[in-house]
């Protein structure tokens, strides 16, 4: 930090930045696998170069996926993943974290946790649930319902909720809208007695991880492993794409691999596998910004796929390496499987996601045999206070004074220039919501590249 004398706001980014002033020695171990380092220099550079007075320096963070690669090469022990989560906080803490670009990415987590789409379903005396996640449910719905009924037949006293688990938000850095809902969600879960978490998504595995308190979390890939569930035979060489967020969780890469080969195919593995994995190109929503960078992830998949059906256990996975080499879901996979391996079973993308999630969430309200039922209705507070409030209403209350003191005249036919005023006041305040979007529009602008 010895280019400016402005201290960041977040104690724990002070404390990530000293760590690794002093932790880094540009070894580079890091940077050969990273396009976002390559691009930007070592941790220590980074670190070095910040300025959280600087617009450019602050947003740069939002160019990194946040898949943790880095924290896993470094000799040091570093956390460069945090502390690249770390620099995202502080610039949405001083207003600079909001960009255009991710509208579509938080509007889909929005419709995720809303009353439309979320239902929690409880059996009486439930303690485990399954929670297959935002993207699970919406691209592969049909493996949802046979997850679930083979979870059921091993205990019918398991419950289902579809809800989302706020992973984009807290990736993008919003960590107080994140730390509010999904504290509303674990406090509901404890409350009606579940005690264990069974989960369809590594993103979803990652946030009850850190945020679950009290709650007890596994994949559904585990659970299923475990079963002796018998599965269709199909024959074939795949490979896997371990999902990033989840690099270092040994028993779900060993569980997904036991159910390929309980299914008679043959694994061979990519030369970044495991806790060695490369990211697809999504993580921390770097497509949405850099479209560029994100393809050059996915570039080096396809190249060490080396023609081989990729099978992965992530919906968003699924999505970015299907475009550019043959990629199935885990789930698709297991009850589909010749479908799968001759490339006829694909995922859907929107609008079909929301409406599968739709129907999906309408065929369980149907279903009998639930003692507790919910549909979320939770909003956090926004942060706008009581002032901000006042300031905000002032000029609508000034237009309705001056228009309504000119309104009896209006009715008698007689247009006055108060009259007039307060149409022009009226109309004013109409747009303000339009002028502020587009302002705020202006300064999410993209991080520049150096």
């Amino acid at each position: 930090m010895t280019s400016t004398t402005v201290a960041p706001g977040r104690p724990a980014l002070r404390e990530l930045l000293q760590a690794t002033l002093k932790g880094c020695n540009n070894c580079g171990k890091c940077v050969r696998d990273c396009a976002f380092l390559q691009k930007n220099g070592t941790p220590n550079e980074i670190s070095a170069s910040f300025d959280p007075s600087d617009t450019k320096s602050l947003q740069r963070a939002f160019d990194c996926s946040l898949c943790g690669l880095c924290s896993e090469l470094c000799p040091q022990g570093l956390d460069l993943e945090g502390f690249f989560l770390e620099l995202r906080r502080e610039a949405v803490d001083r207003g600079l974290g909001d960009f255009s670009q991710h509208k579509p990415l938080v509007t889909y987590e929005k419709l995720g946790t809303s009353r439309r789409f979320t239902l929690y379903h409880l059996p009486q005396g439930c303690t485990t649930i399954f929670f297959p996640g935002c993207s699970l449910s919406g691209t592969r719905p049909e493996g949802v319902k046979q997850i679930f009924a083979t979870l059921q037949e091993a205990d019918p006293g398991v419950g289902i909720v579809f809800d989302c688990c706020l992973k984009p938000s807290h990736s993008l850095g919003r960590e107080q809208y994140v730390s509010a809902r999904f504290e509303e969600m674990r406090g509901w879960l404890l409350q009606h007695g579940v005690k264990d978490v069974l989960v369809g998504c590594p993103n979803c595995q990652v946030m009850f991880e850190r945020f679950g308190l009290g709650l007890k979390v596994r994949t559904v890939w585990e659970a299923l492993a475990d079963s002796g569930l018998q599965l269709e035979p199909v024959s074939g060489t795949v490979t896997v794409h371990d999902p990033c967020v989840i690099r270092n969780a040994a028993p779900v890469h060993q569980a997904v691999r036991t159910l390929l080969r309980r299914q008679g195919l043959t694994v061979q593995e990519m030369p970044h596998s495991g806790s060695k994995t490369i990211c697809c190109g999504k993580g921390g929503a770097v497509n949405l910004l850099n479209p560029e960078l994100a393809a050059s992830w996915r570039e080096l998949r396809k190249k060490e796929a080396a023609g081989r059906r990729i099978i992965t256990y992530c919906a968003g996975c699924v999505q970015a390496l299907g475009e550019q080499t043959p990629t199935n879901h885990l789930a698709d996979l297991l009850f589909a499987p010749q479908l799968t391996m001759t490339g006829k079973k694909q995922g859907a993308g929107a609008p079909f996601t929301y409406l599968n999630r739709l129907r999906l969430k309408r065929a369980y309200q149907r279903k009998a045999g639930f003692a507790v039922t919910r549909e979320r209705t939770f909003a956090p507070e926004t942060g706008t206070g009581l002032l901000t409030t006042c300031i905000c209403l002032l000029p609508a209350c000034i237009a309705f004074m001056v228009f309504s003191s000119s309104l009896l005249g209006l009715i008698n036919g007689t247009v006055s220039p108060a009259a007039l005023i307060g149409i022009a006041l009226i109309a004013l305040v109409s747009l303000m919501p339009v002028f502020y979007r587009r302002l705020k529009g202006s300064q999410a602008s993209d991080p520049v590249s150096e």
